[in-house]
């Protein structure tokens, strides 16, 4: 909708102090906003009427339809997908009700994989879809998703995009696209068009508005610790952590998320450069800034006081809180007049965001009209997600270990589909595990809907052909002598349990033994496999001669040093969503293709890191007890683009202005193939110390069999010097990953080329 600014204005006028800070404030749980009356009904709560009461209406709430083991929703209490069109309806027309202005409020959900909500679809996780380095597929997949919660009622998604994976110890890594800027750059971007359309034009439309999180560098924070100092200078913080943002904001996006951690000691949600002189006067972003759960009030030791922390959030440019006091205490501020100011700055920014999506009333109307969620358009978006998180699942699939040794992938698929071969043992921690698929922030799944991959291959093999052992003394010797393959299935999981312990702000706080090893609040520092896996991985060798296909199921960068060591052949999933179990089954019994790469460099020892990709020093031979710190480079992935050669390669930085040309042929083997082509580029010339490599494109391409294509990079000057720089020397590689023999090209054409760059 169209946005009166006029009208905008007349109501500001028309709001007490009050209510203008109301509307500023998101302070409530929404699952605590409605309850089942005797009849079993949906009715607002005395809490959601209190809330509206105190401020003469309400501004957002947060996590109306949220379900998991920190909210306490489940299947047995939570609210069903049939029941969301009723629960929006209660929440709106109470506040319609209640509220001084017939204003509606804002409804944000959870959305970093799919909506965290009964019946949502859930896709793999960032790091999953960041190995697919397929952008057009991320924006079809989060178009989907956005259908889902816009014709839930839903306005806002809070989604994970900014974050850089840096340091594998952090738990959030499985929030990251990977360690790579342009690529989730291109990711953010394929977020918001999806979610909010070309230009915005989905939003009240069957699409809903966009807060990007985290704003920023909250994945270079010291140690891997979630929340803690990003300690790193104005360029790499432009370099690597800000281009998502500005895709961002390129792309359009309606909201970003202030997070918790300080760059250089300044909090991000209490930091003006970042908030005002970069975001909105640099980058000229327009929309609301919305704190982290909890995040102002964290203000509290720097500002001296919870009124005095929203009094800082609010003058650095955040708009809207999450949880905190310190915006409900603004009110505390009615005589400041830069508080006064600012507070109505921000009020606009809401307000204008409620009227694209129709919240408030036309002129003439004592209350806005709200259209209300249908559940057949519910019902058919979601169907519509499911799609788009199986295709999303098969494309994460990685081959990080196959060819070096008779064994290989197809081999072992021959013994597997062989009916007459020997038993097929699923073994490992999580061979008949479902929830390590679905990683941090998702809702319980029906249990008709849960599957894994020893049931898969149960459902493709027989009952009577595979064994289960998720202890090697699970079965028996003689199975173990005769089997015919081995499935290895290892890795982690974000999975919380209902009794699990959590912080204030739904983080992990106690682990259990056996519990979550990964997501928010789940720090390591050791990041090989937990629970003694790779030991137990000795003792599967040790039983059998059958060969070992290791299928590694995890959220951040493990050591797998070991793992590859001991299989035959390694596969790496990342967390690939509902649909993850399927699509290793695929891979394993039908021959689907593997076109996932590393969104991250594996690390080959424990305390040899970080290592990036783009680091501007190599560790390697640096540390004398681990000459060779990286076992599979970014960006590797065997089985992506098998069978294609390249030839012909040659750079052109005349034909086009500020930009090199790169071309190049590829020519396809015996089979229809398809994945990511990546352009890397090593620059020197310039004043700084060049980074070792660095992603400058990346083109998805589909051969069939025995086809050539010509495939063509445009690589902006700006990715590759600075604006003082007069000249640099560009070599451009088009490899998959740097330093292993994931390159291949023709006999007449090596797969590099160097340019000089005048400006």
């Amino acid at each position: 909708m169209s946005i009166n600014h006029a009208a905008v204005d007349r109501l500001i006028d028309s709001m007490s102090f009050t209510q203008k800070v109301g509307q500023l404030n998101q302070r409530l749980f929404g699952w605590k906003s409605v309850e089942r009356n005797a009849a079993g009904r949906l009715v607002a709560s005395d809490e959601l009427k209190q809330e509206i009461d105190r401020w003469g209406g309400l501004g957002a709430l947060y996590g109306l339809l949220r379900a998991d083991p920190w909210s306490g929703q489940h299947w047995g209490n939570g609210i069903r997908p049939e029941e969301r069109p009723e629960a929006v309806a209660v929440v709106q027309q109470t506040v319609l009700e209640r509220g001084a202005h017939g204003i509606g409020v804002l409804l944000s959900e959870e959305a970093p994989h799919g909506h965290q909500a009964l019946g949502g679809a859930v896709l793999p996780t960032n790091l999953g879809l960041g190995a697919t380095f397929d952008s057009q597929g991320v924006q079809e997949a989060e178009a989907a998703v956005a259908a889902e919660l816009a014709a839930s009622g839903i306005h806002i998604a809070l989604v994970s995009g900014l974050d850089i994976a840096r340091d594998p110890r952090w738990g959030r890594c499985e929030e990251c696209f990977g360690e790579d800027p342009l690529m989730a750059s291109r990711m953010c971007e394929a977020i918001v068009t999806g979610m909010q359309g070309e230009h915005r034009s989905k939003v009240g439309r069957g699409g809903v508005a966009v807060v990007l999180k985290h704003l920023a560098a909250q994945g270079e924070a010291v140690g891997g610790r979630n929340g803690q100092s990003a300690v790193l200078g104005p360029h790499d913080l432009h370099e690597i952590h800000l281009p998502p943002v500005a895709a961002g904001v390129r792309a359009g996006a309606l909201g970003f998320m202030a997070a918790y951690n300080d760059i250089d000691s300044v909090p991000c949600c209490a930091n003006p450069w970042l908030l005002e002189d970069y975001l909105r006067d640099q980058l000229g972003f327009d929309g609301i800034v919305m704190a982290d759960g909890l995040a102002v009030d964290r203000l509290e030791d720097m500002a001296g006081s919870i009124p005095a922390a929203g009094r800082a959030a609010l003058l650095a440019g955040v708009d809207v809180s999450l949880w905190d006091e310190g915006f409900a205490r603004l009110e505390e501020y009615v005589d400041d007049e830069q508080v006064a100011a600012a507070v109505d700055t921000a009020l606009r920014r809401v307000l204008e965001l409620k009227a694209m999506f129709g919240l408030l009333p036309e002129d003439g109307a004592d209350t806005a009209a709200i259209a209300m969620p249908d559940a057949d358009a519910i019902a058919q978006a979601t169907a519509d997600g499911r799609e788009q998180a199986k295709r999303m699942a098969r494309e994460a699939i990685t081959l990080i270990n196959d060819g070096r040794s008779a064994v290989t992938l197809d081999s072992i698929r021959g013994v597997l589909t062989d009916a007459q071969a020997g038993p097929v043992i699923v073994a490992g921690p999580f061979a008949d595990d479902f929830g390590c698929f679905l990683g941090d922030y998702t809702a319980p799944l029906p249990a008709d809907e849960q599957s894994s991959i020893y049931r898969q291959l149960v459902a493709r093999l027989g009952k009577d052909r595979v064994c289960l052992a998720a202890k090697p003394s699970d079965v028996s010797a003689d199975r173990w002598a005769s089997a015919a393959a081995v499935v290895f299935v290892c890795g982690s999981t974000s999975e919380r349990s209902y009794d699990s312990e959590f912080d204030d702000n739904g983080a992990a706080k106690a682990v259990a033994e056996y519990g979550a090893t990964c997501g928010e609040g789940v720090d390591l520092s050791d990041i090989r496999l937990p629970w003694h896996q790779d030991e137990m991985l000795d003792e599967v060798v040790a039983l059998t001669t059958a060969p070992v296909v290791s299928v590694v199921v995890c959220g951040r960068a493990h050591v797998l040093t070991h793992v590859i060591g001991q299989s035959a052949v390694t596969i790496w999933v990342g967390y690939a969503g509902q649909y993850g179990p399927q699509a290793v089954a695929d891979v394993l019994i039908d021959g689907a293709g593997l076109p996932g790469r590393l969104p991250v460099t594996l690390p080959a020892h424990p305390a040899a890191i970080p290592v990036r990709y783009n680091d501007r020093q190599s560790a390697a031979h640096v540390y004398k007890d681990a000459a060779e710190p990286v076992l599979r480079e970014f960006g590797y992935g065997a089985g992506s683009l098998a069978g294609v050669t390249f030839s012909g390669m040659h750079a052109d930085a005349e034909s086009r202005a500020n930009e090199v040309l790169v071309q190049v042929t590829a020519h396809a083997g015996d089979h229809k193939t398809a994945g990511s082509v990546n352009l890397f580029a090593h620059v020197s010339g310039g004043r700084r110390i060049p980074r070792l490599a660095v992603l400058v494109d990346s083109v998805a391409l589909t051969l069939e069999a025995g086809e050539s294509h010509a495939v063509s990079f445009s690589v902006p000057f700006e990715r590759l010097m600075d604006e003082a720089d007069d000249n640099v020397r560009v070599t451009f590689a088009l490899t998959a990953a740097l330093n292993n023999d994931d390159t291949r090209h023709t006999d007449d054409c090596d797969t590099s080329v160097s340019i000089v760059i005048h400006r």
